[in-house]
């Protein structure tokens, strides 16, 4: 399993640049929650939120979440660095209201920067993933939440 402590998660929204949007991680009955709320304006419409990996991820193959959302979609992100900006390895789940698990194959996630995808920068090595975020950016306005009630590795 995946530390599920919420101390060490960071909050990222699109104010960096300008936007309106606001979330964060939260402790919630259950797990942690992912919440808050995407604004359009002032050219926005993203939240995220990450912290670095303290397990050595190598010789797995993905990650398998146990989440309820509220319909909305979700990308689960990986980075291979601490850096504040730079590639980040993307995978985009819908999610229906209900109680999902869903396994999360690192063959299936995508190279992107700033959302535009980066075909030279290869696949993820899982033993250099370094940080794991979630970010919403399905350009609806409104609330968003995503309770996270597991995160672990699969072998």
């Amino acid at each position: 399993m995946l530390n599920m402590s919420i101390d060490p998660w960071h909050a990222i929204n699109d104010a960096v640049m300008g936007g309106l949007s606001s979330g964060g991680m939260v402790l919630a009955e259950g797990g942690l929650n992912f919440r808050g709320k995407l604004s359009l304006e002032n050219n926005g419409g993203f939240s995220s939120v990450r912290r670095s990996v303290d397990a050595d991820l190598t010789d797995t193959r993905g990650i398998r979440l146990t989440v309820r959302g509220d319909g909305r979609s979700y990308q689960l992100r990986l980075r291979q660095d601490h850096h504040f900006d730079g590639i980040a390895w993307k995978r985009e789940f819908a999610t229906d209201g209900t109680v999902q698990v869903l396994d999360l194959a690192y063959a299936e996630f995508e190279p992107v920067f700033r959302g535009r995808i980066v075909k030279e920068a290869g696949a993820i090595n899982p033993a250099l993933i370094r940080q794991i975020g979630f970010l919403i950016a399905d350009r609806l306005p409104g609330g968003f939440s995503l309770l996270i009630a597991n995160m672990e590795v699969i072998r």
